[in-house]
């Protein structure tokens, strides 16, 4: 672990402002030639109508529906999972959570994270010879080896996971302010409550904890900074850059935006929306100013919208689960039907990717990773198996053939962690296990098995009757079903698999001044990137 030692000891010098941010762009001396840049936008908790490219009656994605008239949007694209940390560790792996070991969410006191064995899209790109940054909410581990500077990102700045799990002075909607309730109080995390038992929510550059608790108002606007200084300075240096950027929008709390102050009756949620438009608009602002013909920005989403959060909750547009919804509670957000796992997707690389153009391609999150690798001319790493394909054909508009199956995981809802108990094959979707996620009306599905499995074809989008058993396109479609099932677990039975580390330590709370209740601490000055004595060199 001589190494380790080495690069935090490197990172603690970068605090006293000898190296800092230990993003080395400095230009070695070989020309770049044609290799891409990427910028990865990934949104958290966006709803498939949340795009109004997507669904007419959404009105506040201005920024977005320009980028995907500009460029392909995807309309059958899929999360790699419907919940947080298990979908954004198949980006960086383009590998299920049986593969990668992470099949359910990371705690505040979480001591592990990804599997150190499991190698990151970020890991890859830098031994290509990338620059790479990360900004925004990671989820895969923040203590020791398993925060983002260890996991191939030369520089970070965001939350070391969703920011519902501290409290903050600026706390939004559907979340208690700070100070945090008194050591003698019981735990809860109510609204109704006026303090909240957890530490405040910190927020890093690289190592430091620069801000605890967040300043939840601002944090949009300093993201787009850092994304933009980002930007320019990796196109300035002549290096080849991959920038991800992991939003706060639209899981809750929802900010109280200066948005807010529009038309009398914009919702919380629609304010919202505009406001992460707004910030994506301004990135892609920035790459048309300075590397434009060169670069690859793909956005999507981590998973479908948290039906219980009611209106501040986004919109499933037309995949509304009605078979789930009349057995009681929600089709979205932690379940495998369509409005947990279908995302909107939009990618834009102005004379590469052909201008409004709608792929009905069945693609997925997973997907990411190998087509960013064969793109970099990079290659996979080896010994293992992908679950993603390289979509590069179909983004460049030779073809609309995806996937033929994917499969996607339990995530909260019903049956076990990570199990592969929903099947999508062509245009059919096959259920082995439904329910267990709450409604806005407080209702949780009961937890059911199938066997034989509940068979949808697709064309009924609202998912509302299954096929009969006994027709003639359910006996057809199940063979193929269960042939598909069993070759895949096989598959993962054979390959080189990980195991994530889900115990708990009270000790690795991230923590700035932990003799203050909640952690409160005075706010770090944040550096521009730009003050890298490599830049410019």
């Amino acid at each position: 672990m001589a190494w380790l030692y080495l690069k935090v000891l490197l990172v603690g010098v970068s605090f006293l402002g000898c190296l800092y941010p230990l993003v080395d762009f400095c230009f070695s001396g070989e020309t770049r030639g044609q290799k891409p840049n990427f910028v990865i936008i990934l949104a958290d908790d966006m709803g498939w109508g949340d795009l109004g490219a997507n669904w007419a009656e959404t009105k506040d994605t201005a920024n977005l529906d320009k980028m995907a008239a500009e460029g392909m949007r995807f309309v059958d694209f899929h999360a790699a999972a419907s919940t947080c940390s298990p979908s954004r560790a198949s980006l960086l792996t383009g590998r299920l959570g049986l593969r990668n070991g992470v099949t359910h969410n990371f705690a505040v006191t979480s001591v592990g994270g990804l599997p150190l064995n499991e190698t990151t899209l970020a890991e890859v790109l830098q031994e290509a010879g990338y620059v790479t940054g990360m900004i925004g909410k990671w989820h895969l581990g923040h203590h020791s080896s398993y925060h983002p500077n260890f996991r191939g990102f030369d520089y970070y700045f965001g939350i070391p996971y969703s920011h519902d799990m501290g409290c903050m002075d600026t706390p939004g909607y559907n979340h208690p302010p700070c100070p945090a309730c008194p050591w003698t109080a019981r735990a809860s995390r109510s609204p109704e409550r006026d303090c909240y038992t957890d530490v405040a929510l910190p927020l890093y550059e690289n190592l430091n904890i620069v801000e605890q608790p967040v300043n939840l108002s601002s944090l949009a606007q300093k993201y787009t900074e850092k994304a933009t200084q980002f930007i320019q300075h990796a196109s300035t240096s002549r290096r080849p850059f991959l920038l991800y950027v992991g939003l706060a929008h639209m899981h809750v709390p929802l900010t109280r935006t200066q948005l807010s102050a529009g038309p009398q009756h914009r919702t919380p949620y629609a304010s919202n929306l505009r406001e992460m438009d707004s910030l994506v608009g301004q990135i892609k602002d920035k790459v048309d100013r300075v590397a434009k013909e060169n670069t690859f920005l793909w956005f999507t989403g981590d998973n479908g919208p948290w039906a219980q959060k009611c209106e501040l909750a986004g919109s499933v547009g037309p995949f509304t689960g009605l078979w789930q919804a009349q057995q009681g509670g929600s089709p979205a957000k932690q379940t495998t039907w369509e409005g947990g796992h279908r995302v909107p997707a939009v990618a834009y690389w102005p004379g590469t990717v052909p201008s409004n153009v709608t792929s009905t391609a069945l693609l997925s999150v997973l997907d990411i990773f190998p087509t960013v690798v064969a793109l970099a001319g990079a290659s996979l790493p080896p010994g293992r198996h992908f679950d993603g394909l390289d979509a590069s054909e179909v983004l460049f508009g030779g073809s609309q053939t995806g996937h033929r199956v994917l499969f996607h995981p339990n995530s909260g809802a019903a049956g076990e962690y990570g199990a592969l108990q929903t099947v999508r094959l062509e245009h059919y979707k096959a259920f082995y296990v439904t329910g267990g996620a709450k409604a806005c009306d407080g209702s949780t599905g009961p937890e059911q098995y199938h066997e034989p499995p509940l068979i949808f074809n697709l064309e009924d989008v609202a998912e509302a009757v299954p096929l009969e058993p006994g027709s003639a396109e359910y006996r057809s479609v199940l063979p193929k079903v269960r042939e598909a099932l069993a070759d895949v677990l096989q598959n993962i039975a054979h390959d080189n698999i990980s195991r994530a580390d889900y115990t708990r330590d009270p000790s690795v709370t991230p923590c700035c001044n932990p003799h203050q209740i909640a952690c409160r601490c005075q706010t770090a000055s944040q550096t521009d990137i730009s003050t890298s004595r490599n830049i410019g060199k």
